[in-house]
């Protein structure tokens, strides 16, 4: 019998070679009825068996099934541009993913998941698989590769594709040598946007932003989209990539990203991707200079989108904001106002199949997206395909993906000013202080509170995501951003007489902006960025608590972000489905500068009772990264507002972070020297 890995892996290979065509190296071969085959082929159905059939180690037979109706999925075409953004694309997925969840076993979600394959488009196909798998309980420990290995032209300079293929047509695998990605390839260093471009093109962020949306997607079954606290999430996720972002700016000089508030501005950041699409072979299109957000009506992609509705959903959203109550679709008044208000809002402004009411408050965030995303030719007259803003897996790349979000995130802001700010009770937690806090690298006799940054060369394997070229391996080596590993080091006492049980949460933020500038407090509390959580025990009097920057429970390690499943299939590998989600930890730092940039480190231990939602073991396999992925199955594992202590307003009282931690002994901060080495080190 076929093993789960086995049956599914092949099916997420090389997405638009026939899925009679053997997989795997060539040694997975999936034996297909004819009626399996498409029109195209069926005819050739014995010869297709003689000539692919016969080599390959492992068959994988398949019976013959009631054909499916797959009108629901001819929205999009079979090499046409998919995106999670169009309404009508996201309605075939969750179609298509409900098809997926109703076959009875594996054996039948593969078969079914074979005749469906080669009917429809790619990326829609590797999508929806991708839920179903992950939603599944028998199918939970299916590897699922990342959107690198299934199409890494979203990621790639097209410029090493046909040295890539010259390589693998002309040399055996064992002589093949990696081809180098350029680094800074969209833009010259004329343009003051491409300063932080290796944080923004960087390939583990894009997919850590695609797989956060397999884990949440905004529309499909109840069964794989409500999950507790997922407004909240999305809100806290955004948040935090866009105080992400402007940390970043301000140590390469750059100013905060303005929002993208004012839909009928002229956009002056241009972008071009220099990205192709492998399904039809095209560029994807570029922004000039200057342009301008206009209707969009696209009857041949669904998308017709008028900024007039969009101004009368972000006026009907500012309403329910400013009054504290939002309308239900049956008329009911909610109050939005309490701990629950950022969970509703957010599936509200994103917005997912959850919101309140979708009728009325529309669908902002993703049409922003899709308007952003076709502005360079919003009523098809040239028959061009969606920009890098209208493609959940090339979005990150923009800049004005920032700009928007941003916009986004005020949003949010405007209904976190309107609540209470924190209390002492809120915030304290009786008898616990912190008498020293300092973080250092591993190794020895290195100077406290000091960090390096520093360029890393690594390698991937794209073999398994380009169609039609020979098996085997085809390297890659590409530069990104990366720390030296360090640890946190804290000193806490617990005065009590009994052991209690702390929540330590760990953050970073900046000191100055982009002109070297001290930042208020107000700005700053923005821009506090999480690098850890977890729990400690604190037995009565001293208690010394080390933690290693790679525990960290908000990102997954290099080998897990850019994992490559047929080069990690045996058994005992860790799985790809919750366990992967994560913040790539390459990110985990901000660059720094040269000549060292100074941060506030802050550490906070609050008390694990007020905290606990329900216990859960932080060394499971599958319970790392829940910081931005939550747990699978279980409830989000804080009872505090996420972004805790840094998500609500302060007294005008409070002009520094200093300010804002003298009353509190269970609070700390220490400056932290971020130096930056201009150097390039190759992953070992």
């Amino acid at each position: 019998m076929t093993d789960n890995n086995t049956l599914f892996r092949g099916l997420m290979q090389k997405p638009y070679e026939p899925t009679f065509v053997p997989k795997g190296d060539g040694k997975l071969y999936y034996d297909l009825p004819d009626a399996y085959l498409t029109d195209k082929y069926r005819p050739f159905g014995p010869a297709i068996q003689n000539r692919f059939g016969t080599n390959a180690e492992t068959r994988v037979p398949f019976p013959n099934i009631s054909a499916p109706n797959l009108s629901f999925a001819d929205v999009v075409s079979r090499r046409g541009v998919f995106s999670v953004f169009n309404g009508g694309h996201r309605r075939a997925a969750g179609q298509l993913v409900q098809l997926f969840l109703d076959q009875p076993d594996p054996t039948s979600l593969g078969a079914m998941a074979a005749y469906v394959r080669d009917r429809v488009n790619a990326p829609l196909f590797q999508y929806a698989l991708s839920i179903a798998l992950i939603h599944r309980d028998d199918t939970r420990d299916v590897e699922i590769p990342t959107f690198l290995e299934l199409f890494p032209d979203r990621f790639v300079d097209p410029g090493v594709f046909p040295q890539l293929r010259e390589e693998g047509n002309l040399l055996d695998r064992g002589n093949r040598r990696a081809v180098d990605l350029p680094a800074n390839y969209t833009a010259s260093d004329r343009i003051e946007e491409q300063k932080v471009a290796y944080w923004r093109e960087d390939i583990g962020l894009s997919l850590h932003h695609w797989h956060w949306h397999l884990v949440y997607p905004a529309t499909g079954p109840d069964r794989v989209v409500r999950k507790d606290r997922r407004g909240e999430l999305f809100y806290h996720m955004h948040q935090q990539t866009i105080a992400r972002y402007n940390i970043e700016r301000f140590a390469n000089g750059l100013p905060r990203t303005r929002s993208f508030s004012q839909l009928r501005e002229p956009i002056p950041e241009a972008y071009f991707p220099k990205i192709i699409r492998s399904s039809d072979g095209r560029a994807y299109s570029c922004r000039y200079p200057n342009q301008l957000m206009s209707d969009v009506n696209r009857v041949e992609d669904e998308s017709t989108i008028k900024l007039a509705d969009m101004d009368v959903w972000i006026k009907r959203i500012f309403e329910a904001i400013d009054s504290g109550v939002a309308q239900s679709a049956n008329g009911e008044r909610v109050p939005l106002d309490n701990d629950k208000g950022i969970d509703l809002l957010g599936d509200i402004v994103e917005a997912s199949t959850l919101s309140i009411n979708f009728n009325y408050y529309g669908d902002y965030h993703q049409n922003g997206h899709v308007m952003l995303g076709y502005i360079h030719d919003p009523d098809n007259s040239y028959l061009e395909g969606v920009g890098v803003m209208g493609d959940l897996t090339t979005t990150m790349r923009d800049p004005l993906f920032y700009r928007w979000h941003q916009h986004i995130d005020d949003i949010f802001l405007r209904h976190k000013q309107r609540l209470p700010a924190y209390t002492a009770s809120d915030l304290s937690f009786n008898d616990i202080t912190v008498n020293s806090f300092d973080v250092q690298l591993n190794k020895a006799n290195a100077p406290k509170n000091v960090l390096l940054t520093f360029w890393q060369r690594s390698q991937f394997d794209l073999g398994t995501g380009l169609d039609f070229v020979p098996e085997g391996n085809l390297f890659v080596t590409f530069t990104h951003i990366q720390h030296a590993p360090f640890s946190y080091r804290i000193e806490a006492n617990n005065r009590s007489s009994t052991a209690r049980r702390g929540t330590v949460r760990l953050f970073l933020g900046p000191k100055v902006n982009d002109r070297g500038q001290t930042l208020p407090f107000r700005d700053q509390r923005r821009h506090m960025v999480e690098l850890d959580k977890f729990t400690a025990d604190l037995r009565p009097g001293r208690n010394s608590i080390v933690r290693r920057s790679d525990a960290s429970n908000l990102t997954i390690p290099y080998e897990r972000t850019f994992r490559n499943i047929a080069a990690s299939s045996s058994p005992g590998t860790e799985v790809f489905q919750f366990c992967n989600c994560g913040w790539p930890s390459h990110m985990l730092l901000p660059k720094g500068s040269p000549s060292g940039l100074e941060y506030d480190f802050y550490v906070l231990i609050s008390d694990y009772n007020r905290d606990r939602v329900e216990e859960f073991n932080e060394n499971d396999t599958c319970n790392d990264a829940h910081m931005f992925c939550g747990l699978r199955d279980r409830r989000f594992p804080d009872a505090r507002s996420m972004g805790y202590p840094f998500d609500r307003f302060t007294p005008n009282s409070v002009g520094s972070l200093q300010d804002f931690i003298r009353p509190y002994g269970n609070m700390a901060v220490t400056p932290v020297s971020i130096r930056f080495t201009n150097t390039v080190i190759a992953r070992t």
